[in-house]
Protein backbone atom coordinates (compact mmCIF):
# COMPACT_ATOMS: atom_id res chain seq x y z
CA UNK A 1 0.00 0.00 0.00
CA UNK A 2 1.42 3.61 -0.87
CA UNK A 3 2.25 5.69 1.88
CA UNK A 4 0.47 8.82 1.68
CA UNK A 5 2.66 11.17 2.95
CA UNK A 6 5.25 10.39 0.08
CA UNK A 7 2.47 10.74 -2.78
CA UNK A 8 1.80 14.40 -0.85
CA UNK A 9 5.29 15.41 -1.04
CA UNK A 10 6.24 13.89 -4.26
CA UNK A 11 2.62 15.96 -5.93
CA UNK A 12 4.08 19.63 -4.04
CA UNK A 13 7.27 18.93 -5.35
CA UNK A 14 6.09 18.48 -8.90
CA UNK A 15 3.78 21.45 -8.72
CA UNK A 16 7.45 23.40 -7.32
CA UNK A 17 9.20 22.52 -10.55
CA UNK A 18 6.60 23.45 -12.78
CA UNK A 19 6.11 26.71 -11.00
CA UNK A 20 9.63 27.57 -11.15
CA UNK A 21 9.97 25.97 -15.22
CA UNK A 22 10.45 29.30 -17.47
CA UNK A 23 7.99 30.46 -20.44
CA UNK A 24 8.33 28.08 -23.88
CA UNK A 25 10.91 29.98 -26.02
CA UNK A 26 10.79 29.07 -29.46
CA UNK A 27 14.06 28.11 -30.77
CA UNK A 28 15.93 30.11 -34.45
CA UNK A 29 15.20 27.13 -36.33
CA UNK A 30 11.45 27.05 -35.40
CA UNK A 31 11.17 30.87 -36.61
CA UNK A 32 12.78 30.26 -39.73
CA UNK A 33 10.34 27.26 -40.37
CA UNK A 34 7.66 29.28 -39.44
CA UNK A 35 8.67 32.29 -41.96
CA UNK A 36 9.02 29.77 -44.55
CA UNK A 37 5.66 28.40 -44.11
CA UNK A 38 4.43 32.37 -44.64
CA UNK A 39 6.11 32.74 -47.89
CA UNK A 40 4.71 29.67 -49.08
CA UNK A 41 1.40 30.67 -48.65
CA UNK A 42 -0.81 33.06 -51.50
CA UNK A 43 -0.47 35.77 -48.55
CA UNK A 44 3.15 36.40 -48.52
CA UNK A 45 2.77 37.72 -52.59
CA UNK A 46 2.15 41.59 -51.28
CA UNK A 47 5.12 41.12 -48.93
CA UNK A 48 7.56 39.62 -51.56
CA UNK A 49 6.59 41.97 -54.48
CA UNK A 50 6.85 44.64 -52.31
CA UNK A 51 10.51 43.76 -50.98
CA UNK A 52 11.41 43.13 -54.89
CA UNK A 53 10.57 46.54 -55.94
CA UNK A 54 12.26 47.94 -52.75
CA UNK A 55 15.81 46.27 -53.71
CA UNK A 56 15.09 47.20 -57.37
CA UNK A 57 14.74 50.71 -56.04
CA UNK A 58 18.07 50.95 -53.82
CA UNK A 59 19.70 49.21 -56.78
CA UNK A 60 18.80 51.62 -59.06
CA UNK A 61 19.62 54.72 -56.99
CA UNK A 62 22.86 53.67 -56.11
CA UNK A 63 23.91 52.54 -59.94
CA UNK A 64 22.49 55.89 -61.96
CA UNK A 65 22.79 59.09 -60.41
CA UNK A 66 19.64 61.20 -59.90
CA UNK A 67 18.24 63.14 -62.60
CA UNK A 68 20.43 66.36 -63.93
CA UNK A 69 23.15 64.68 -62.23
CA UNK A 70 26.07 66.73 -63.98
CA UNK A 71 29.42 64.37 -63.94
CA UNK A 72 32.99 65.59 -62.40
CA UNK A 73 34.02 63.28 -64.99
CA UNK A 74 37.62 62.33 -64.90
CA UNK A 75 40.24 65.06 -63.05
CA UNK A 76 42.81 62.38 -61.54
CA UNK A 77 46.15 62.49 -64.48
CA UNK A 78 46.91 59.47 -62.45
CA UNK A 79 44.22 57.35 -63.49
CA UNK A 80 44.52 58.97 -67.34
CA UNK A 81 46.41 56.00 -70.19
CA UNK A 82 50.09 57.13 -70.95
CA UNK A 83 50.30 58.92 -73.93
CA UNK A 84 51.65 56.98 -76.09
CA UNK A 85 48.58 55.03 -75.28
CA UNK A 86 45.82 57.57 -76.98
CA UNK A 87 45.12 60.95 -76.10
CA UNK A 88 42.45 62.34 -73.83
CA UNK A 89 40.80 64.95 -73.78
CA UNK A 90 39.26 65.54 -69.92
CA UNK A 91 36.52 68.13 -71.08
CA UNK A 92 35.07 65.86 -73.46
CA UNK A 93 35.07 62.77 -71.28
CA UNK A 94 37.29 61.33 -75.31
CA UNK A 95 39.87 59.28 -75.73
CA UNK A 96 41.44 59.18 -79.19
CA UNK A 97 43.61 56.53 -81.22
CA UNK A 98 45.40 56.79 -84.36
CA UNK A 99 44.02 54.28 -86.56
CA UNK A 100 47.46 53.91 -87.87
CA UNK A 101 49.52 53.06 -85.05
CA UNK A 102 47.71 51.22 -82.51
CA UNK A 103 48.64 51.37 -78.87
CA UNK A 104 47.90 48.21 -76.66
CA UNK A 105 44.22 48.98 -75.68
CA UNK A 106 43.84 47.65 -79.34
CA UNK A 107 44.46 44.56 -81.00
CA UNK A 108 45.71 44.80 -84.81
CA UNK A 109 46.86 42.45 -87.82
CA UNK A 110 46.48 42.13 -91.55
CA UNK A 111 42.66 41.51 -91.21
CA UNK A 112 42.03 45.34 -89.24
CA UNK A 113 41.63 46.75 -85.81
CA UNK A 114 39.91 45.32 -82.74
CA UNK A 115 38.70 46.31 -79.69
CA UNK A 116 36.92 46.90 -76.48
CA UNK A 117 35.40 49.92 -76.13
CA UNK A 118 34.35 49.69 -72.27
CA UNK A 119 37.58 48.52 -71.42
CA UNK A 120 39.57 50.38 -73.37
CA UNK A 121 37.22 53.29 -71.74
CA UNK A 122 37.76 52.42 -67.91
CA UNK A 123 41.83 52.02 -68.82
CA UNK A 124 41.73 55.88 -70.10
CA UNK A 125 40.35 56.66 -67.03
CA UNK A 126 37.16 58.33 -68.57
CA UNK A 127 34.07 58.76 -65.65
CA UNK A 128 30.85 56.75 -65.74
CA UNK A 129 31.17 54.98 -68.20
CA UNK A 130 28.51 51.73 -69.32
CA UNK A 131 29.34 48.71 -67.97
CA UNK A 132 28.19 46.21 -68.44
CA UNK A 133 26.06 46.69 -71.82
CA UNK A 134 22.05 45.76 -71.75
CA UNK A 135 21.51 47.73 -74.90
CA UNK A 136 23.86 48.09 -77.99
CA UNK A 137 23.26 50.63 -81.13
CA UNK A 138 25.71 50.22 -84.13
CA UNK A 139 25.62 52.41 -87.29
CA UNK A 140 26.27 55.02 -89.61
CA UNK A 141 26.05 58.68 -89.73
CA UNK A 142 26.47 59.93 -93.50
CA UNK A 143 28.21 63.25 -94.43
CA UNK A 144 26.88 66.27 -93.00
CA UNK A 145 24.12 64.27 -90.77
CA UNK A 146 23.83 63.65 -87.28
CA UNK A 147 23.18 61.32 -83.96
CA UNK A 148 22.13 62.23 -80.83
CA UNK A 149 21.33 66.11 -79.58
CA UNK A 150 19.83 64.35 -76.36
CA UNK A 151 20.25 63.59 -72.93
CA UNK A 152 19.76 60.36 -71.13
CA UNK A 153 18.35 60.69 -68.03
CA UNK A 154 18.33 56.73 -66.81
CA UNK A 155 21.78 55.15 -68.13
CA UNK A 156 25.53 55.66 -68.83
CA UNK A 157 26.46 55.67 -72.58
CA UNK A 158 29.79 54.51 -73.98
CA UNK A 159 30.93 55.23 -77.96
CA UNK A 160 33.44 53.94 -80.45
CA UNK A 161 33.25 55.53 -83.85
CA UNK A 162 35.63 56.23 -86.79
CA UNK A 163 35.72 56.35 -90.45
CA UNK A 164 35.17 60.33 -91.04
CA UNK A 165 36.03 63.53 -89.81
CA UNK A 166 33.35 63.78 -86.93
CA UNK A 167 32.27 66.04 -83.93
CA UNK A 168 31.70 64.99 -80.80
CA UNK A 169 29.98 67.22 -78.37
CA UNK A 170 29.35 66.66 -74.49
CA UNK A 171 27.40 68.83 -72.18
CA UNK A 172 29.58 70.38 -69.33
CA UNK A 173 28.50 72.88 -67.32
CA UNK A 174 31.90 73.73 -65.87
CA UNK A 175 32.70 75.26 -69.26
CA UNK A 176 31.49 78.96 -69.84
CA UNK A 177 29.86 78.12 -72.85
CA UNK A 178 28.27 74.51 -71.09
CA UNK A 179 30.00 72.00 -73.29
CA UNK A 180 32.65 70.84 -75.05
CA UNK A 181 33.10 69.71 -78.37
CA UNK A 182 36.31 67.99 -80.52
CA UNK A 183 36.92 66.92 -83.51
CA UNK A 184 38.14 63.07 -85.00
CA UNK A 185 40.02 63.07 -87.64
CA UNK A 186 39.65 60.30 -90.51
CA UNK A 187 42.31 58.75 -89.49
CA UNK A 188 41.74 58.28 -85.49
CA UNK A 189 38.96 56.17 -83.56
CA UNK A 190 37.53 57.49 -80.55
CA UNK A 191 36.02 56.02 -77.57
CA UNK A 192 34.05 58.81 -75.60
CA UNK A 193 31.78 58.34 -72.38
CA UNK A 194 28.41 60.15 -71.36
CA UNK A 195 27.48 59.66 -67.90
CA UNK A 196 23.51 59.73 -66.92
CA UNK A 197 21.88 63.23 -67.01
CA UNK A 198 24.42 64.39 -70.00
CA UNK A 199 23.88 65.67 -73.28
CA UNK A 200 26.12 64.38 -76.18
CA UNK A 201 25.67 64.89 -80.03
CA UNK A 202 28.14 63.15 -82.96
CA UNK A 203 28.32 65.01 -85.98
CA UNK A 204 29.51 64.16 -89.28
CA UNK A 205 31.09 67.61 -90.74
CA UNK A 206 33.47 65.21 -93.57
CA UNK A 207 32.59 66.13 -97.02
CA UNK A 208 32.77 62.27 -98.46
CA UNK A 209 32.92 59.93 -95.93
CA UNK A 210 30.61 57.88 -93.86
CA UNK A 211 31.24 57.82 -89.67
CA UNK A 212 30.21 54.45 -88.03
CA UNK A 213 29.66 54.39 -84.56
CA UNK A 214 28.94 52.07 -81.62
CA UNK A 215 26.73 53.09 -78.66
CA UNK A 216 26.95 50.71 -75.26
CA UNK A 217 24.19 51.63 -72.33
CA UNK A 218 24.06 50.18 -69.01
CA UNK A 219 20.25 49.69 -69.28
CA UNK A 220 17.23 49.62 -71.33
CA UNK A 221 15.60 52.33 -72.63
CA UNK A 222 12.36 53.56 -74.65
CA UNK A 223 12.79 57.01 -76.60
CA UNK A 224 9.15 57.17 -75.71
CA UNK A 225 9.19 57.72 -72.71
CA UNK A 226 10.08 60.72 -70.63
CA UNK A 227 13.70 59.64 -69.40
CA UNK A 228 15.21 60.89 -72.83
CA UNK A 229 15.28 64.70 -73.08
CA UNK A 230 15.83 65.73 -77.29
CA UNK A 231 16.96 68.31 -78.87
CA UNK A 232 19.44 69.89 -76.54
CA UNK A 233 20.87 71.81 -78.41
CA UNK A 234 19.24 74.29 -80.84
CA UNK A 235 22.13 75.14 -83.24
CA UNK A 236 22.84 71.22 -84.27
Amino acid sequence: MANPRRISVVQLQNVAGEQAMPPLQISAPSRISSAMLFLKKPQAFPFLLSLFVLLTWVSLRFHHPRPGYVSPFATDSSSLMSSHSGSVDLAANLVRFSSVEFPSQFFKDKRGWLVDPVSAAKAAGLAEGARPCASVHVGEIRPGRMRGNHRHRGCNETFIFWGATTKFRLENPRLERGYAEVSIGVDEVAIAVSPSGIAHAIINIDSLRTTFFLGCLDSLISYNDSTTDFRVWKDL
